[in-house]
């Protein structure tokens, strides 16, 4: 164990706010995002304020991280004198990038590897990641650390709206949600990831203002009882409806151990579209 160096590795689905990205011992690598007439890294070139105009105009097609970007940031963790890497993706269900990441690592000399497959996205898969950092600051082993984070995969729970279905239907990640809503009923479905890592609905609510009341509800039933929870908020072009959501979790849960708040990237702003809301709740006792 004293031999042990950890960092740990992201894809750029994760959403983990970029202060805790710079605050280590993170690492990332980003998801590509291709238009017809050029090619984006995932929050390097191309932003989560920049990407709704370019995709109002075009739908663009999402990817794996580039390979040979992948083997770049296993040289740097090499070479800053990590061991071990712990991997945290998105859910294997939504993107190939758990078996692209572990596939590599497996043929990568030099460093020991453990892909953990979330089960989640966004910030529901990053807050895992976040608390698999917080594990490796108090020195736990690398071994402790994959059993405590995967401890938690069934115990973390993202709930999402978003202003249209169309984007997800575009994409192909409409996974077990309903594409039958009636836009004129108002529905907006509040959709999760199930214990395969599939989108599906949890709950139809009309109006955004019910949704949220929703969601909120919620968030509390998977608290329940439980003494220490971690929380986080994400938005894709909602930043005032995100930060009324941020303060109501906080008059609700004031003993939340975090309230994290970021952003959806790019690549899943691609198929959330503009007005996306997330709330996680991630039980820890």
């Amino acid at each position: 164990m004293m031999n042990e160096k950890i960092a740990i590795l992201v894809d750029s689905g994760t959403d983990v706010p970029r202060k805790v990205i710079d605050n280590g011992p993170f690492f990332m690598v980003p998801l590509r995002i291709i238009f017809s007439d050029r090619e984006y890294r995932d929050g390097i070139d191309i932003s989560s304020d920049t990407i709704f105009p370019l995709i109002k105009k075009e739908l663009p097609t999402t990817s794996l991280p580039d390979g040979e970007l992948i083997h770049q940031v296993f040289d740097d963790i090499k070479a800053q004198g990590f061991t071990h890497v712990i991997i945290v993706t998105i859910s294997s269900g939504l993107s190939g990038t758990y078996n692209a990441l572990r596939v590599l690592g497996e043929h990568y000399e030099g460093l020991v590897f453990q892909s953990i497959d979330t089960k989640n996205v966004g910030i529901g898969a990053g807050i895992l990641a976040i608390y698999a950092g917080d594990l490796v600051k108090e020195g736990k082993s690398f071994t402790e650390i994959i059993t405590e984070v995967e401890s938690k995969i069934p115990k973390t729970k993202i709930f999402f709206n978003v202003d249209t279905l169309e984007y997800l239907q575009k994409g192909g990640r409409i996974g077990l949600v309903s594409s039958l809503l009636g836009s004129a009923l108002k529905l907006k479905p509040i959709i999760s990831c199930n214990s395969d890592g599939i989108y599906y609905t949890v709950a139809k609510v009309r109006g955004l203002n019910k949704s949220i009341d929703k969601t909120l509800q919620l968030v509390k039933e998977h608290i329940g009882n439980h003494k220490r929870f971690n929380l986080a908020v994400t938005q894709a072009d909602a930043l005032e409806t995100a930060e009324k959501i941020k303060q109501r979790l906080q008059e609700l849960f004031p003993t939340a151990e975090n309230i994290y708040f970021g952003k959806v990237s790019p690549a899943l702003s691609v198929h959330t579209g503009p007005g996306s809301l997330g709330v996680v709740c991630q039980v820890l006792d």
